[in-house]
């Protein structure tokens, strides 16, 4: 039997509405695409995508600002910022994109281990921000940043540099990683000196890679620069002989300010010990404190002129009035006073030249004690000196109802009050301006203020010729003569108080307070050294040196005329000088 083919009839309409269909489907879509990138009022139209689409790639990143230069009073760069670059992480996208490979390789240019990449990774996993290593040169930074690993990228950002390195490193202190101010006038003007940073919009792929950039959001401003006022020729001259000094007489620490006279504004300020600001791996808590300006001591025989300042002012004692220190010794009270030899009878002149304190006892006793305290007042102790600097002391100068013998005594010559070396630079300052008392400053200033008159300008003529005498071949103080050029100035060796109370008999700080020269000064620089242990503890063996060198040099840097040539000693000197090459 023959099979019949059967052919299936598909009805005309239903042919013509299925090809419809398929023709009409691609107008659709394209409508639909066209409706959504095109017609801004679409719930989820252009707009829409937009802001999505710019919400996975567009960021905004800050601009770091430059912090402000620290320099001295000639311009020479004491802190300065250089850019670095911080390598940072997206720990997810590290997670999600990168290769094992690729954390090999990163662990490896990180200088760690794989394991603890992958720990710091995992602590971070549920971040989207992690750093990877902070302020890398940027040399460096690129190179990992060339491996192109997912997540990982960099920002710019500035490191400080401190070019005079432990030469002024308490005075002009540090910042941390942050770039804020820590310590030294990188605190105390951490406002000034810090810039306002900015923000740009760039656009990241998947990876959190900048593309490109996009637009400027708000420019960088850069910090204030601040110039201060020590002269980095002077310092380095102060740092160099104070460090010498303590490392000779191994000293527990020392300290020297050198004042300009005219302004008030410090020429140089150096502490030992010291430390490298721009290593700080292995920092002493003790090296950062700037003790010119924090440390108190007692300033023993160094205030002395000051007690001869009050006897002249009371009118009870005249330049020649003899003051009688047979047989060396004075007991007052419960405590004897004893000078080093019998002086004899001496003046006023003697009794400061000799630093006799059975000379100085029996002028304290002799005088109403609150007004010797009030000659200490004007000068200056027991107030701040307001350099701004932090962590600055304000001394002590105690005022007594009732002062017994002894504590009059005591405070006549230096014991029971206590100051800083800056304080005591800027009383010293008093007798080199005449009576006149002006502020320190640790900024330059560009005008020389007119201070205040607090004593009267013959007394502080007088005293100044008395410091001379001490400061001469029969003085206390000779070590600290300069050749070329006329000083005064007063020693110090002051017994360090006790744990327990009382004075410790076999620790002491030695202290040498000057000013140079005399007719007309110029410089007052005051040097201590804390603790000598090398047998010599005396003021004008320990400190009177170092005043003498620093003190010099700084009077030739600053090209002050000598006032006091002696043939013998100069000639002495060049022949003790090494010959340079072509001298005969």
């Amino acid at each position: 039997m023959a099979k019949k083919s059967l052919q299936t009839v598909i009805p005309r309409w239903r042919y013509y509405f299925v090809m419809l269909a398929l023709v009409s489907l691609p107008i659709v879509v394209l409508a639909k695409i066209a409706q959504l990138q095109i017609m801004p009022d679409e719930k989820h139209g252009v707009d829409f995508l937009q802001t999505q689409g710019d919400a996975r790639a567009i960021r905004q990143e800050a601009i770091p600002a430059y912090r402000g230069l620290i320099t001295d009073r000639n311009g020479e760069p004491l802190a300065v910022s250089t850019p670095v670059t911080t390598l940072i992480a997206n720990p997810q996208h590290i997670k999600q994109f990168a290769k094992p490979q690729q954390i090999v390789q990163l662990a490896q240019a990180l200088n760690i281990s794989e394991a603890q990449l992958k720990a710091r990774l995992k602590r971070y996993r549920n971040k989207s921000f992690m750093h990877l290593a902070r302020q890398l040169p940027t040399a460096e930074a690129e190179a990992i940043i060339s491996l192109q690993i997912p997540g990982v990228s960099g920002r710019q950002e500035y490191k400080r540099f401190y070019p005079a390195g432990e030469v002024t490193a308490q005075l002009v202190g540090f910042t941390d990683i942050n770039d804020d101010g820590q310590e030294g006038m990188e605190l105390a003007y951490n406002a000034w000196l810090t810039g306002e940073p900015g923000a740009k919009k760039v656009v990241k792929d998947l990876a959190g890679r900048v593309i490109k950039d996009i637009a400027l959001v708000k420019p960088a401003h850069a910090g204030d620069s601040l110039r201060l006022s020590i002269d980095l020729r002077v310092q380095y001259a102060a740092y160099r002989a104070l460090k010498a000094s303590v490392q000779k007489h191994q000293a527990k620490s020392g300290s020297i300010v050198v004042l300009d006279v005219d302004t008030g504004e410090v020429l140089a300020m150096a502490n030992q010990p010291s430390f490298n600001p721009n290593d700080r791996s292995n920092l002493q808590a003790g090296a950062v404190r700037n003790r010119a300006i924090t440390d108190m001591m007692e300033p023993g025989s160094t205030v002395k002129p000051f007690t001869i300042l009050a006897a002249l002012e009371s009118g009870k004692f005249q330049t020649d009035t003899l003051v009688d220190t047979n047989p060396g010794y004075l007991k007052v009270s419960y405590k004897t006073f004893v000078d080093p030899s019998n002086y004899g009878v001496l003046d006023l002149a003697g009794v400061l030249q000799k630093s006799s304190q059975v000379g100085t006892t029996k002028l304290a006793l002799a005088l109403n004690p609150d007004s010797t305290r009030q000659v200490f007042e004007r000068m200056g102790f027991g107030e701040p000196v307001g350099s701004g600097f932090p962590g600055e002391t304000l001394g002590n100068l105690p005022g007594h109802r009732n002062w017994d013998p002894v504590t009059q005594a005591t405070f006549a010559f230096g014991y029971g009050l206590s100051v800083s070396s800056i304080q005591l630079a800027r009383a010293y300052a008093v007798l080199a301006n005449n009576g006149y008392r002006k502020e320190v400053s640790l900024v330059a200033i560009d005008e020389q203020p007119e201070g205040v008159k607090v004593i009267d300008t013959d007394m502080v003529k007088t005293v100044r010729n008395m410091l001379q005498a001490a400061s001469s071949d029969k003085g206390t103080g000779k070590r600290a003569m300069i050749d070329g050029y006329s000083v005064g100035g007063k020693t110090g060796t002051l017994h360090k108080v006790k744990a327990g109370g009382g004075y410790d008999e076999n620790r002491y700080m030695s202290a040498f307070a000057g000013l140079s020269p005399i007719e007309n000064p110029r410089l007052v620089t005051i040097v201590v050294i804390d603790e000598p242990r090398d047998g010599d503890y005396f003021g004008g063996l320990v400190a009177a040196p170092v005043f003498s060198e620093v003190t010099g040099n700084a009077l030739r840097l600053l090209q002050v005329t000598p006032d006091q040539l002696d043939t013998n000693r100069t000639v002495a000197s060049l022949l003790r000088a090494p010959k340079k090459r072509g001298d005969s």
